[in-house]
């Protein structure tokens, strides 16, 4: 089988192509007009990074089974196009996750907060306990090599699915593709806005996704969102609905926060779902740390402590400072976010980020005005970023130097000596900062 990746150089897209090219039998090539680490180095090291970047369409022949195109590719785009022209079959990232695992059990879990750390908690379960399953994660997880996975012989997939746009040419929430025989939704709170103009068509992406299910299929869902307990009252009669709210055992855990609580109570259903008793799940899981840059402790001293994290979106943002400041009550929290989605960039969306920082003792935002211009969005100041996170401990910046600058001055003088936890949250990289390495630098490490 010869498979060609359009946009080989995506988080997603570059492992599942080195997971397609462990199969036996199966020839991988691919295309991207730009790559960056860690997918260079992966794809360098699998013999599968382009010799040349950029689009080439003489390279688009009959004799290729198959392409799988990738969100970062437009419709337009020259390989795409000559693949048309040609009549190649072309798979969606997630319609050929689905095409690959349409005979597997799938665990598929979606929400607009907590998919990956809640799908890596699924997977770390059944690899401690030895049972098999092919997967697709967002976060790297402690004794897994690759983001995704693909066999001939797991009876189990286990996917976080994504509510984002399936590809250039179908304009569909990913997991609509999945067809779970169980599924956890973690929580519903608008994001995307770009995609979903109002939180009604968000809402109503996640109804049609319980729509997919199997047959008798498996609906876990967080008891505390108003929306998901409407989307389980609608629910086909063959759906079994099971909400879920917060862990409140006695086995000790290594994460922390309420939010893990309720992603630790959600992975034990689904995990019950294929048979695992909640005994064994919650043996295993109290010694997993977490998915990487997720509440990940990047640094640590006798008095000081820092995190990494994901976080972006609003409820995201709240829900991790909510977690630092309770399991840190008598440091002081200094907590630094960059906007860099789409969403989070634009004006219209800004409000939702009222208060989200409102725990955190020093609170500081960052966006670059060149990112809102290369994602043709209206620009935005910081006057009007400060006025929608509407606490008085926020200051916003927008360069990414005087906010390191600002960091190493605070550390230096107001908080030398002190306490403190650091929490940075970004799905970037503030501008090319080592976060980790800078964390180190501030606390002391």
């Amino acid at each position: 089988m010869r498979i060609h990746f359009i946009a080989i150089g995506g988080a997603a897209m570059h492992n599942l192509a080195l997971a397609v090219q462990q199969k036996a039998g199966y020839v991988v090539t691919g295309s991207d007009d730009e790559i960056f680490d860690p997918a260079r180095t992966h794809l360098l090291e699998a013999g599968l990074l382009p010799e040349q970047m950029g689009w080439h369409p003489e390279r688009i022949t009959p004799d290729i089974d198959a392409i799988i195109l990738g969100m970062h590719a437009r419709e337009d785009n020259p390989e795409l196009v000559r693949a048309r022209e040609l009549g190649l079959k072309i798979y969606s990232f997630p319609e050929y996750l689905y095409e690959q695992t349409k005979d597997k059990f799938r665990i598929v879990v979606g929400g607009s907060h907590g998919k990956t750390t809640t799908t890596a908690m699924i997977l770390y379960v059944l690899n401690r306990l030895g049972i098999e399953a092919d997967y697709m994660v967002g976060a790297q997880i402690e004794g897994f090599e690759r983001m995704v996975r693909l066999s001939d012989t797991a009876k189990y997939a286990v996917f976080e699915g994504d509510e984002y746009l399936t590809s250039p040419l179908d304009l569909r929430s990913k997991f609509l593709w999945y067809h779970p025989n169980t599924a956890i939704l973690t929580g519903i709170a608008w994001d995307h806005i770009n995609v979903f103009p109002t939180f009604d068509k968000y809402v109503d992406t996640f109804r049609q996704f319980v729509d997919t299910f199997e047959p008798n299929g498996t609906f876990i869902y967080y008891s505390g969102d108003e929306n998901l307990q409407k989307i389980a009252a609608g629910a086909r009669n063959d759906i079994q609905c099971k909400p879920y709210s917060a862990y409140k055992g006695d086995v000790p855990m290594q994460v922390f926060g309420q939010h893990n609580m309720e992603n630790l109570q959600a992975a034990c259903m689904a995990c019950e779902t294929i048979g695992v008793k909640s005994e064994d799940f919650y043996r295993e899981i109290s010694t997993f740390t977490g998915a990487a840059n997720r509440l990940e402790k990047i640094a640590e001293t006798q008095s000081s402590v820092a995190y990494k994290d994901f976080a972006h979106s609003p409820s995201k943002l709240r829900a991790t400072v909510k977690a630092v400041r309770e399991r840190y009550p008598d440091k002081r929290l200094v907590a630094a976010m960059e906007l860099h989605t789409f969403s989070s960039l634009m004006a219209d969306f800004l409000p939702q980020y009222n208060g989200c920082m409102a725990e955190a003792d020093v609170a500081y935002v960052y966006f670059n005005p060149k990112v809102i211009e290369h994602k043709r969005l209206t620009p935005i100041t910081a006057d009007e970023v400060a006025k929608a996170f509407a606490t008085p401990n926020i200051k916003v910046f927008t360069e990414s130097d005087a906010l390191q600058q600002q960091l190493r001055e605070l550390f230096a003088n107001e908080l030398r000596g002190k306490d403190v936890a650091l929490l940075m949250m970004s799905s970037g990289t503030f501008d090319g900062v080592d976060v980790p390495a800078f964390a180190k630098q501030l606390i002391g490490a």
